[in-house]
């Protein structure tokens, strides 16, 4: 294990940078992509508010998603391969390829680069998007590993480009993947301590709720999970030999509606959750202002409906012990507040 080389693509992201920190504590050394070398600087700034200053332990490389240029040089020498970087915008595109074509091509362009450096395995960072946009189950019984989203029915953008670069990459796998190994990990809401000022859109719901930008939530439900436990599980997927050919859903507890996660804010944060909002905005209004605002269309089919999912997949064969919903909220509320992203 020690001294073994990782590369994690997007390494200046949420994810990226917490699976750097999670690997360095674990003793690998670490080759992250950013898309210009300027970004060394930023990402070597968020590893130290997550305590770390791995100096030499950690290298960098240039790479595009869209781009071959720079692939065969970023994974040369590296037994591993954590390929997180896609796309995730607050504000959704006009044109659904603006989010497809990096997500299907740079997950492509990491597989590839992968089998032909010799890298043991990949651990893809795919989404619940993959796997939670289609019929309820008919039993009652929770989305699992099993299920998978239907790029075809009327979805958002990013779940379109989430599910459709999963399955790329599985098919990539089965039919010219060679000795290459691959696992995937699908979480839902990423929350947890944020590490600099550039946010996550989940980390960005939870900055409107304390800035008090939203006077009223939608009734609409979240998974939670939060980052560190993300970060472990993509090094429990990466290292054990189970995991070879398996998806791994990352979700700590029972999906939370907004006003839910709100009143968690309220009670664990004290003064710095005084703007958090305590009332709901009612479907029709939602459903109004949606007529006029095209970014909010994608939510209305989600109000009021609540997608379980199990994690016991996860448990069963890789040992994950995610820390509670609550916990999670509560660490990003006091990482904006600790970064003054929030007053």
């Amino acid at each position: 294990m020690s001294g073994e080389l990782v590369l994690v693509t997007g390494g200046s992201g949420f994810v990226g940078a917490h699976c750097i920190l999670k690997l360095l504590e674990a003793g690998y050394r670490v080759r992250t992509t950013v898309r210009s070398l300027d970004r060394e600087a930023d990402v070597r700034a968020m590893l130290k508010v997550g305590g770390a200053e791995p100096g030499e332990a950690l290298s960098f490389a240039a790479v595009d998603l869209l781009s071959d240029d720079g692939w065969p040089e970023a994974v040369a020498g590296c037994d591993y391969v954590l390929h997180v970087a896609s796309p995730f915008p607050v504000m959704m595109p006009r044109d659904e390829d603006e989010l497809i074509r990096p997500a299907r091509e740079g997950a492509l362009r990491a597989l590839r680069a992968a089998r032909d450096g010799g890298v043991k395995r990949v651990v893809m960072t795919s989404s619940f998007a993959a796997i939670g946009y289609g019929p309820a189950h008919a039993d009652g019984s929770p989305f699992s590993e099993e299920d998978w989203t239907d790029p075809t029915a009327d979805v958002s953008a990013y779940v379109k480009s989430k599910t459709l670069a999963e399955r790329a990459a599985w098919e990539f796998i089965a039919r010219e993947g060679g000795d290459l190994e691959l696992a995937v990990v699908n979480p839902v809401g990423i929350f947890g301590p944020v590490l600099g000022k550039d946010v996550s859109s989940s980390i960005e719901l939870v900055r409107r709720m304390m800035n008090g930008s939203l006077p009223a939530l939608p009734r609409m439900f979240f998974g939670v999970v939060d980052v560190r436990d993300v970060a472990d599980l993509h090094l429990r997927a990466m290292i054990d030999p189970a995991a070879a050919g398996n998806r791994f859903l990352a979700i700590a507890g029972d999906p939370m509606t907004l006003p839910e996660m709100a009143a968690v804010l309220r009670e664990r944060l004290g003064s710095a959750a005084r703007r958090v909002p305590k009332r709901m905005m009612p479907d029709g209004v939602v459903k109004s202002i949606a007529f006029f605002a095209p970014s909010l269309r994608q939510i209305v089919p989600e109000l009021g409906r609540a997608k379980p999912a199990t994690n016991a997949k996860a448990r069963r064969m890789l040992g994950w012990d995610p820390i509670s919903n609550e916990d999670a909220l509560t660490a990003t509320g006091e990482s904006l507040v600790r970064l003054g992203v929030v007053r």
